[in-house]
């Protein structure tokens, strides 16, 4: 039995899919990254390869890296971008899919596929953190909450607060201040999800947005910011049928069975 690997090392997290000659997956991983991107990989491998019983790196027949880090994987066979990647995975678990919004670590990215899931159009943050999952991960430790917890206690507010610096260190500042002048935390964090929500939209409409629409990355897991999306646009996202984080490798692992069929035809 095949197994065709793909890798995505994020400046946050680290991805990995393992599909069979069917496309159906095998395993799948995601962990924090670590000190290099080589130490994330490997702890990857160290986790993923035993969930479907081999420990012989010998027996991965394809793999192709992904993501931030994806030149630093050295046993990937080749190296996509992340683009292609989100784009191919996101096609494959729902082909009605036309635009893909990807909010990663250190960057946004929203995708326009045609019909077929090919790449029709793209656009990139990567300037600024306001609009990336390390504006929400500062954001977080500011309020002294955990980062899951960001999107849920938002939801229980009534007095939502408006955040006007477009910097992710003034809005840091922003944040102390409502701190102290006692606004209470669901107030902030549904200000900070709005904020976050209010830029990528911005971006997505620089590329056009088309339905059906779709969140993928680990910010896909904040529901105060998908919502505040949704309302935005007036479209209700849909929903991932798998994890919105593994997506790019999923991809890539897509992509790992097309290359070494194509090579071995």
């Amino acid at each position: 039995m095949a197994n065709y690997l793909g890798i995505d090392i994020g400046s946050l997290t680290g991805k990995a899919v393992i599909i069979d000659d069917n496309n159906n997956i095998k395993a799948q991983k995601v962990i924090y990254v670590k000190k290099t991107p080589l130490k994330t990989v490997n702890v990857l491998l160290d986790s993923i390869l035993p969930e479907i019983g081999i420990d012989d790196l010998s027996k991965i027949t394809y793999c192709v890296g992904t993501g931030y880090g994806r030149r630093k994987i050295p046993l990937a066979n080749e190296t996509i971008s992340e683009i292609t990647c989100h784009g191919t995975g996101a096609h494959h678990v729902m082909p009605s899919l036309r635009t893909v919004i990807d909010i990663g670590g250190q960057d946004c990215k929203v995708i326009r596929l045609d019909e077929n899931g090919n790449l029709k159009n793209f656009i990139m943050n990567e300037k600024c953190a306001a609009g990336t999952g390390r504006y929400l991960e500062l954001m977080s430790e500011t309020l002294n909450i955990p980062l899951e917890k960001l999107g849920p206690i938002s939801l229980k507010t009534k007095s939502p607060v408006s955040l006007q610096s477009k910097c992710s260190l003034y809005a840091q500042f922003e944040v102390i201040s409502l701190l102290g002048e006692g606004i209470k935390k669901p107030d902030i964090a549904a200000g900070i999800n709005k904020a976050m929500a209010e830029r990528v939209i911005n971006l997505a409409e620089k590329v056009g947005i088309e339905e059906d629409i779709t969140v993928s990355g680990g910010v896909a897991k904040n529901i105060g910011v998908v919502i505040n999306m949704e309302k935005l646009l007036g479209i209700k996202f849909k929903k991932l049928p798998v994890d919105p984080q593994i997506i790019g490798a999923l991809g890539a692992a897509l992509i790992s069975r097309k290359s070494f069929l194509k090579k071995n035809s």
